[in-house]
């Protein structure tokens, strides 16, 4: 978003806490892989980690994360420390649009009134406050910032057509007007939660299918001829968004005094799935006579082709396979090392130097291991013999060695 509006000529302040992240983007690099290096040169973007680096903007777009705790409750902390700095700059006559997914409310209960204490200010006489939710999916290189209809929302009419115009400017897929910040709270919430409760769907049909010996990616593609089935597929719910955001619903629904039920059962349904795989290779090796296997896992960032490891499920089938006392090796050229070990307490090793395994686990199809394929795979396993389970069901089965057992979710 930052290179699109200094693309556009705009005068962009990117700022950030972290002056690590702030040096690499100086030096033309992004660690998310989602930006390439000349785009960032060309952007006309002003980068700093100091609040005071912040004054000299009267438009100000807020995009932190926003978590969950441990008890899957909203966690505001990142959100409301950046009102706080926000401000902390804000001038009369300001705007200051919130990006990060919230329940409905959120902005106008949460972050108005930290913006109102540290600038002294009052909101809707002052300043004025929007929502435009992020709807950036990472790693899609065809759904791009400037490519995707862009849902605004302000306080008032005026502050309304001010926020449609700035992102009109450089948003080419068209702007839609909210009629109110909690509508396109809600809005993208409900995004999120739709896709989440799709995949918990498809992945209790696969729980489904397997004790019904069937395969469940032929179940789909059979079903996906009627014109109006839903082409979702079963699999790992991870990341930042999906697995998150219907948490923050259910919450501001609770605190209403109701008591969701769909939305909580497909999120009981996905949040097991990493253990359920990891229990299903167990069962396979078990059947091989193998107590005591080695399992090589490919993949542990929440989704194919991308860095981010916040939330990634993978570390679920992990940790439930070292329960049984399996020994797991986990590979990953996209992941950062060092984070995996400091969040996860994963080590990741390059798979040249791992030990034949007993299983391998396609966990994260990353296209460098699709392409490289069964020759690559078979290369992983003792005497190119054993099982391989492929998560999202992306390798070719009639090319499959017959040395092989593969089990597909």
């Amino acid at each position: 978003m930052a290179v699109a509006f200094g693309r556009a000529g705009y005068r962009v302040i990117g700022f950030d806490i972290s002056a690590e992240r702030i040096a690499e983007l100086r030096r033309g690099q992004d660690r998310t892989r989602e930006i390439e290096m000349a785009d960032l040169q060309v952007a006309r973007i002003e980068y700093t980690n100091q609040p005071s680096g912040l004054a000299a903007a009267d438009f100000f777009i807020v995009t932190v994360p926003t978590p969950i705790d441990g008890a899957n409750k909203p966690d505001l902390r990142a959100l409301l420390s950046a009102s706080k700095s926000v401000g902390g700059a804000l001038k009369k006559g300001d705007i200051v649009v919130y990006e990060s997914t919230v329940y409905p409310g959120a902005t106008e209960e949460e972050c108005v009134p930290v913006l109102e204490r540290a600038s002294g200010l009052k909101a809707g006489v002052d300043f004025h406050v929007g929502y435009s939710p992020e709807r950036i999916n990472p790693g899609d290189k065809e759904h791009r910032f400037e490519t995707i209809q862009k849902v605004v929302s302000a306080q008032d009419a005026d502050s309304l057509r001010i926020v449609a115009d700035v992102y009109g400017a450089v948003v080419r897929a068209g702007i839609y007007q909210a009629p109110s910040i909690k509508v396109a709270e809600a809005a993208k919430v409900i995004e999120n939660t739709q896709r989440d409760l799709n995949i918990a769907f498809m992945n209790e049909l696969s729980q489904i299918f397997h004790t019904l010996d069937l395969d469940t990616g032929d179940v789909l593609a059979a079903a996906r001829t009627k014109w109006n089935f839903l082409p979702f597929q079963p699999g790992l719910v991870g990341g930042h968004c999906i697995g998150v955001d219907p948490y923050y619903l259910t919450h501001r629904a609770e605190r209403a005094k109701y008591h969701p039920q769909v939305i909580l059962a497909g999120r009981r349904i996905n949040d097991d799935m990493g253990a359920w795989i990891a229990r299903e290779c167990i069962r396979r090796l078990l059947k091989r006579g193998l107590r005591d296997g080695v399992v090589t896992v490919l993949g542990v960032t929440f989704k194919e082709n991308v860095p981010d490891l916040r939330n990634s499920k993978v570390v679920d089938i992990v940790r439930e396979l070292e329960s049984f006392g399996i020994k797991v090796q986990v590979s990953d050229p996209w992941a950062n090392r060092a984070e995996a070990l400091h969040e996860y307490g994963i080590e990741l090793s390059d798979h040249k130097q791992q030990q034949p395994a007993d299983a391998v686990v396609l966990a994260v199809a990353h296209d460098t291991f699709v392409h490289l394929g069964w020759p690559f795979l078979q290369s992983l396993l003792k005497e190119g013999h054993g099982l391989v389970l492929d998560v999202k069901s992306r390798l070719d089965r009639a090319s499959k060695p017959a040395e092989i057992e593969l089990w597909r979710l």
